[in-house]
């Protein structure tokens, strides 16, 4: 029973963080630290590093303080919090940064309904470079207005 209340918290904290990461791009990205992910729409810089990768790193320090709870304070659920966060996490640096930006030049050659889809979505939130009226939706549940045959 221990193993399915384990896959169960981590399965839902995976999709919890498809909300989080909604909430916090359109509430904190588009809102107050803005100044941090602007530099993400608007490309004014010539380094790979942009200020924006700090909420990467922002949520790998809540992983790692899951994996650390457990580890060192018997708190059994940290371990699958901190995997799904970073199994989220995982995906979410490959299906945004490898797939739709190509900072990794892989997957360049996916051209599937459903891969148009998403980089036709997500072109729709980069075509405003200001902090206002930027569509925002999560990576998994992308509208599917998009999906053209």
């Amino acid at each position: 029973m221990n193993t399915l209340v384990w896959i169960a918290v981590f399965l839902g904290i995976f999709l919890l963080m498809e909300g989080m990461a909604w909430f916090t791009h359109k509430y904190v990205m588009h809102g107050f630290l803005w100044s941090l992910h602007k530099d993400h729409h608007r490309k004014d810089h010539s380094h790979w590093w942009e200020r924006n990768d700090l909420f990467f790193i922002f949520y790998a320090l809540v992983s790692i303080t899951f994996f650390l709870l457990w580890r060192y304070n018997d708190f059994w659920y940290g371990l699958p919090i901190g995997l799904g966060i970073l199994a989220y996490g995982i995906t979410y640096f490959a299906v945004h940064d490898i797939f739709i930006h190509q900072r990794f030049k892989l997957f360049r050659n996916a051209n599937n309904r459903f891969a148009k889809g998403v980089r036709r979505a997500h072109k729709m939130h980069h075509k405003h470079l200001e902090k206002e009226d930027g569509e925002c939706f999560g990576m998994l549940l992308v509208p599917f207005k998009y999906f053209k045959k």
